[in-house]
């Protein structure tokens, strides 16, 4: 028998190329067995789990036992991860379920967790802001005195406006117009305008010092309370009590159900009060005056509860927050030109937010935590701000003249402002509130008038 190397020997390929198939081709090369070695060094371009298989693993046998192999794995990764339950899967877009209860204080922080997350409420997408009035009423012979109160919007969608001898009564659900009362007298003129909370009378101040109290619907004056020694520029209502602030520094408490009608004196400013409004419950009562200070009353007391000296000029714009008992928002006149925020209970000073501009009045938003301010001198414009950062999410231009009064109508979406530039401009500028969600556009306090006309 020829050995192998025969085959490969010069004179056999020879002969091979001469015979060509009829030669006996070479017996098949014995497969060489594998080389187990004791330790790899891998390459940076070789895989290195796939080499460690390859020297790990034994031959692959034809008897199936590499699936059998990957079954039995499956089989203990699912058992460990899933409690030997393969189907479940890794990835599951159900919502979370709710915490099984095992130690007290772990199971109330899962229980905390939990309610936290599934209760939140979903963040509302901001809103749009228009910088464009919708409407403009001509508002000829407004007077141009930073220390009146002209402008009120009752419940009943009235808005009330005081033009130099006259006050105006527009209704802003039909457009219609109608004159109330003129003041008598050549030298007399309308220094202060308050719906009550709830029906149609309307308080009215005069230069003349009185206090008259019309029923506007049957456009009738029912009273006509004196003893103020000087014009009445500020007024505020609490239920049946009236408040009246005059240029005499006097605050005088009526009760409009009786004949006597003054119950109250409150004598703590030295100069004229200018600013005056009850908070919702009617326990505290806020007035601000020309000599920069700032008093909080408690309802039945004639002395003041705290005396606050923080502002440097004329406090007029006052606002009682809707959503936070004892919170209570202050404006400054032009040396001063600041908004303050206090704590009615404790008369502690909560923040101070410079505006550069004369704050002229304060409204705040009856869903959000939200307030608008409107200013004189030098910007003459309304700012928006969000409470309690203070941040502004818009300013509102358009008036030539300081913004003196502000109003907010009944749904809460829209404020009026009215400045010594003769116009009222109406800004859709805060969300409706949560009960009037639901309702369509078209509804509400929404009005039929052209965007420009004279209010006369």
């Amino acid at each position: 028998m020829l050995s192998p190397d025969t085959w490969t020997s010069p004179y056999w390929q020879a002969l091979q190329m001469q015979t060509g198939d009829t030669c006996r081709t070479p017996p098949p090369t014995p497969p060489k067995k594998k080389q187990m070695v004791d330790r790899f060094i891998p390459s940076r371009l070789v895989d290195q789990e796939v080499s460690h298989l390859n020297l790990t693993k034994e031959n692959s046998s034809a008897d199936g036992s590499d699936e059998r192999e990957r079954r039995e794995y499956e089989h203990l990764i699912s058992h460990s991860l899933f409690d030997g339950q393969p189907q479940k899967r890794v990835l599951s877009f159900s919502p979370k379920p709710k915490p099984q209860i095992d130690g007290f204080e772990n199971g109330l922080r899962e229980v905390f967790d939990w309610n936290r997350t599934s209760t939140a409420p979903p963040r509302r997408a901001n809103r749009y802001i228009s910088q464009n009035p919708e409407r403009i009423l001509d508002a000829p012979e407004l007077m141009d005195d930073f220390y009146l109160n002209l402008l009120d919007w009752n419940n009943d969608n009235i808005l009330a406006v005081a033009l130099g001898q006259t006050v105006y009564l527009w209704n802003a659900s039909n457009g219609n117009i109608q004159e109330l009362m003129q003041a008598s007298g050549n030298d007399n003129y309308i220094t202060s305008i308050s719906w009550i909370q709830r029906g149609s009378f309307l308080a009215i101040g005069t230069q003349a010092a009185e206090v008259q109290l019309w029923d506007t619907d049957r456009l009738k004056q029912v009273r006509n309370m004196k003893g103020h020694k000087a014009r009445v520029g500020s007024l505020a209502w609490n239920d049946y009590l009236l408040s009246s602030g005059s240029r005499d520094s006097f605050i005088f408490n009526h009760d409009v159900r009786v004949a006597n009608h003054h119950i109250a004196t409150l004598e703590a400013h030295r100069q004229e009060v200018c600013g005056l409004k009850w908070c919702q419950e009617g326990r505290q009562l806020a007035s601000g005056g020309n000599d920069n200070l700032l008093h909080i009353w408690d309802a039945g007391r004639t002395t003041p509860r705290f005396t606050l000296e923080n502002h440097q000029a004329a406090v007029k714009a006052l606002a009682w927050s809707p959503f936070q008992r004892n919170l209570l928002a202050s404006g400054g006149g032009t040396a001063d030109r600041s908004i303050c925020f206090w704590n009615s209970s404790t008369g502690t000073l909560l923040n101070s937010v410079d505006t550069k501009s004369q704050v002229c009045a304060i409204l705040w938003s009856k869903r959000d935590k939200e307030l608008v301010s409107s200013h004189g001198f030098s910007h003459n414009q309304l700012i928006l701000w969000k409470y309690p950062s203070m941040c502004k999410l818009s300013e509102l231009t358009g008036h030539s003249s300081r913004v003196l009064h502000l109003a907010q109508s009944p749904d809460g979406t829209t404020i009026v402002s009215a400045a010594a530039d003769e116009t009222l401009r109406f800004w859709r500028v805060f969300g409706p509130a949560d009960k009037d969600r639901s309702k369509k556009p078209g509804q509400g306090s929404q009005t039929c008038l052209e965007r420009t006309m004279t209010l006369r």
